[in-house]
């Protein structure tokens, strides 16, 4: 069963860049048809899906996200990266990873999710 585990600083400046690892185990994220995404949910409002690196090391991206976004992954330590540059307290939310065995952009379709963690943008 592949297990998720996101890390990184639970506070950011704005105009600086987000940046957040999620570490998998349980399986390789370079191999057995995973999509692996960063999904995030601002307070009060309802899950957003940000983009997936897959299991080909490709990418896609959410259009709204796509110019301050970039996933990338280090398939030696089995973890792959979110990096948000520019943010405004508008990306203050907790932020999942999540993976699945296709290509989804809908967060209810993801089977396997990290625990999340809460980042604040904020001076």
């Amino acid at each position: 069963q592949v297990q998720l585990q996101e890390s990184g600083p639970g506070l950011v400046k704005p105009s600086q860049t987000l940046s957040l690892t999620c570490t998998v185990s349980g399986g390789s994220i370079a191999s057995n048809y995973y999509y692996w995404s960063w999904i995030r949910q601002p307070p009060g409002k309802g899950l957003e899906w940000i983009g997936y690196i897959a299991y080909t090391g490709s990418t896609h991206y959410s259009p709204s996200l796509k110019s301050r976004t970039s996933i990338s992954r280090d398939t030696s330590k089995n973890q792959f990266t979110l990096q948000l540059s520019s943010v405004t307290p508008e990306d203050t939310a907790v932020y999942y990873c999540a993976a699945a065995k296709k290509p989804v952009l809908d967060p209810t379709e993801y089977p396997y999710w990290g625990q999340g963690t809460q980042v604040t943008v904020s001076s």
